[in-house]
């Protein structure tokens, strides 16, 4: 299921930027969504100076929303061209109303951190890889994502203690929830309204030509002629 990107064209509206600038710092980020290609780009400048070594810049979905992903097994990021720096994907199940300074209050986030490709390249984000953080801390006892309730979706880039600065650049085809293979349902093969169903010749008792060359295609896993 696509939830940005391929069949859900992306839109500059539905993402705004979170950057270390709400904490004195100095990077600032930008989604540039080309509509042509329907590709967006996460771009900017991460300082690292202003903060003394650390920094971040992200992008984050605005959209008060909820999507339920608890009949997937996880994340399909299909990336495009980048500069091959290290990236966060990440994931909140939890939205707090913001304090009374204006900022937002923290809660748990669950967080995938991965080298952007040269050029094309998927990337496979199970639940289980996704680890929770709390103010940039891994948090081992916090609680299981809640699938169900996912209220936003961020795209970061930060130092790594400051290992990495300076201008930065990724496209994004499209972000997807998506099902392992082995669970996706097979259908019945004996349901008439279904493709591959056996048809028998009523004069003969046989399987008619076409209908036999399919039911061997689903048997064998290949075309037979």
């Amino acid at each position: 299921m696509d939830l940005f990107g391929g069949s859900k064209p992306w839109s500059a509206l539905d993402w705004t930027s979170s950057d270390d600038r709400v904490r004195g710092g100095a990077s600032q980020s930008c989604l540039e969504c080309s509509t042509p290609f329907s590709i967006a780009t996460f771009k900017g400048t991460l300082d690292i100076k202003t903060l003394g070594g650390a920094g971040f810049a992200s992008q984050r979905t605005t959209a008060d929303h909820t999507w339920d992903l608890s009949a997937y097994d996880g994340i399909l990021l299909h990336l495009g061209k980048s500069d091959r720096k290290m990236y966060t994907f990440i994931l909140k199940d939890e939205l707090l109303p913001k304090s009374p300074n204006g900022r937002e209050q923290s809660t748990i986030s669950w967080e995938f951190d991965f080298k952007g490709p040269a050029d094309h390249s998927s990337i496979s984000v199970k639940w289980a890889d996704l680890k929770p953080t709390y103010r940039g801390r891994e948090k081992k006892d916090g609680v299981p994502l809640d699938l169900k309730n996912v209220k936003r979706f961020s795209i970061m880039m930060r130092s790594f203690f400051g290992t990495q600065e300076g201008d930065f650049s990724l496209d994004i085809i499209s972000i997807s929830a998506t099902k392992d293979k082995e669970n996706i349902d097979t259908p019945y093969r004996d349901d008439p309204n279904e493709k591959g169903y056996t048809i028998l010749d009523s004069r003969k008792g046989e399987e008619t030509p076409t209908t036999r060359q399919s039911w061997m295609a689903w048997l064998f896993g290949c075309n037979v002629s």
